[in-house]
């Protein structure tokens, strides 16, 4: 069973800095379109960044030029580099792929980031 396991999140100053990981096992990782989500309390889920198989990359207008999602294939491994955080951008972070055929959303458990002073 595909499985995604979030970690990294934390509490962080307006201006600082993060990276979160999301491990993925039982499946193979290196053809996989990955993605990160955020929700915040209240809000809809939103897709923050999203890399395929190849390495293209794309962000929603919010983050673009603060954050950089990439990947290491060698570790199964996608990242989410946060800089230049913002109190708007406190949420859950929750893993996504929808797997080799597409069909069906997998969802890491999430980790919480909070910016605040």
């Amino acid at each position: 069973q595909v499985q995604l396991v979030e970690s990294g999140g934390g509490l962080v100053q307006p201006g600082g800095s993060l990276r979160l990981s999301c491990s993925v096992s039982g499946t193979i990782f290196s053809f996989l379109a990955m993605n990160w989500y955020r929700q915040a309390p209240g809000k809809q889920r939103e897709l923050v960044a999203a890399i395929r198989s190849g390495g293209s990359t794309n962000y929603a207008d919010s983050v673009k030029g603060r954050f950089t999602i990439s990947r290491d294939n060698a570790k199964n491994t996608v990242h989410l580099q946060m800089n230049s955080l913002k109190p708007e951008d406190t949420a859950v972070y929750y893993c996504n792929t929808q797997g080799l055929g597409r069909s069906t959303n997998y969802w890491g458990q999430g980790t919480q980031v909070t910016v605040s002073s």
